[in-house]
Order: C-alpha cells, then sequence, then structure tokens
C-alpha cells in the first residue's frame, strides 16, 4: 500500500480523472526566438494597421501566421512535437497506429497599450496544446486553466483560507501559472484556459501550438 495515498486506518485514496499540466523552463532559446518573432509580429502589426491606428493599440492580440516551416523555429518545434508525444503516452494512450500532426504554430503579442486578452477557450480537433513564452512577468497578461470537468462547477464550495502557495487542492476550480521568459506549459486541448487582460505595462509574447494524434493511414491517405 502507498503511504502516501493513505487517508486513516484502512482509507486510501485514489485520483481518477485527473488533468496533468506539464512545465518546463528552457530560457535557452528566448532570445533566438524573440529575435527572429520579431519579423512575424511586424507583419502581423502592418496587417492591423488601420485598426491599431482606430483602437490606439489597444484591445488587441497581434497573431503571426503559422510557424511550422520556418527553419528558424524547428527546434521548438521539434521539441514540441516529441513532448506532446511523451504527454499524451505517459497518459495511458496507444499510439502505436497514431503519427503527431501540428495543425498549428504561431507567435502572438498583446498591444502595446494593453487591454489585450483572451476569454476561455479550448482547441477543438486537438490533442495537446503548449505555449512557450518569450516576453512575460507579473506586470503581463496571465494564462489561467479551468476545471475541465462540467458537472464539477455543481458543487461551487469555498476552499480554506490557508492554502500554501504552490498547494493544488483537488477542489481547485482554476489555476494560474506565473510564467517567466523561457517557461512551457503543455496540457490538453480540451482544457478551458484564458488569457488576462494585459495591463500594458510591459511587452507580451508567446508561442501557442496545436497538435492532434492522427491515425497513420489517414496520413499516408492524404500523402
Amino acid at each position: 500500500m502507498d503511504k502516501k495515498n493513505t487517508i486513516q486506518e484502512n482509507t486510501t485514496q485514489e485520483n481518477y480523472f485527473i488533468s496533468p499540466v506539464w512545465l518546463n523552463y528552457k530560457p535557452e532559446w528566448v532570445a533566438h526566438l524573440n529575435k527572429t518573432s520579431d519579423i512575424h509580429i511586424k507583419k502581423a502589426r502592418k496587417l492591423n494597421k488601420e485598426i491599431i491606428k482606430k483602437t490606439k493599440d489597444f484591445g488587441l492580440t497581434h497573431h503571426s501566421g503559422e510557424l511550422q516551416s520556418d527553419p528558424e523555429f524547428k527546434t521548438l518545434l521539434d521539441y514540441a512535437v516529441k513532448e506532446s508525444w511523451r504527454f499524451l503516452k505517459h497518459q495511458g494512450f496507444d499510439l502505436t497506429n497514431y503519427a503527431p500532426v501540428v495543425n498549428d504554430m504561431w507567435v502572438q503579442e498583446a498591444s502595446k497599450n494593453g487591454g489585450g486578452h483572451h476569454d476561455t477557450h479550448i482547441h477543438q480537433n486537438n490533442h495537446v496544446s503548449g505555449f512557450y513564452f518569450l516576453k512575460s512577468s507579473m506586470k503581463t497578461s496571465q494564462p489561467v486553466f479551468h476545471d475541465p470537468r462540467p458537472a464539477a462547477m455543481m458543487s461551487k464550495l469555498p476552499l480554506r483560507t490557508n492554502i500554501e502557495k504552490d498547494e493544488l487542492p483537488l477542489g481547485i476550480r482554476q489555476v494560474t501559472p506565473h510564467p517567466n521568459p523561457g517557461a512551457v506549459i503543455i496540457f490538453n486541448s480540451y482544457m478551458p484556459h484564458q488569457y488576462t487582460v494585459d495591463p500594458g505595462i510591459e511587452p507580451f509574447r508567446f508561442i501557442h501550438w496545436n497538435i492532434e494524434a492522427v491515425r497513420k493511414e489517414i496520413i499516408n491517405v492524404q500523402n
């Protein structure tokens, strides 16, 4: 018997339907990817120049096009695919007859004058999503993850007030990581998440990807 799961004599705990989130830190890529992504953000801002002028660059997020074919992002792309695949295997999925397909990869930056945000959403038709942060701090927008179990919202009980800073009680309904540049977050694409309103104090930029596990015979037919 695992003592860590022992609640009291003759009572053990098993955690069903856990929602894993993987965190890592790769600061060695930040400088290069910031410089490389500058080009893509400038293109995005150019496309949005009329609305930027109208809004005084407030309340927007500027998205690049797809980055999968840009060789400057290959190291990150290969890492994202490898870790996302490992993430799925860790959850017990049999991927023998599947192969990873990167459906999306882009860089985005919040408006210089603040207000940029994303409401709660999921990434449909994907299995794993991830973030790599290039410009972020406690003074920028923050990702917020929400409990993906709709039925769990039936019990909106208050959490105790003496929760430790790094503690994640089983009853928690949302989690807000505070990523620094170089932080990686990998999660199941079904997990609802949002980005808080950026105050416009410091630049906020990150790369996002979505990966789908596709049956190999489908990929072979398409090729």
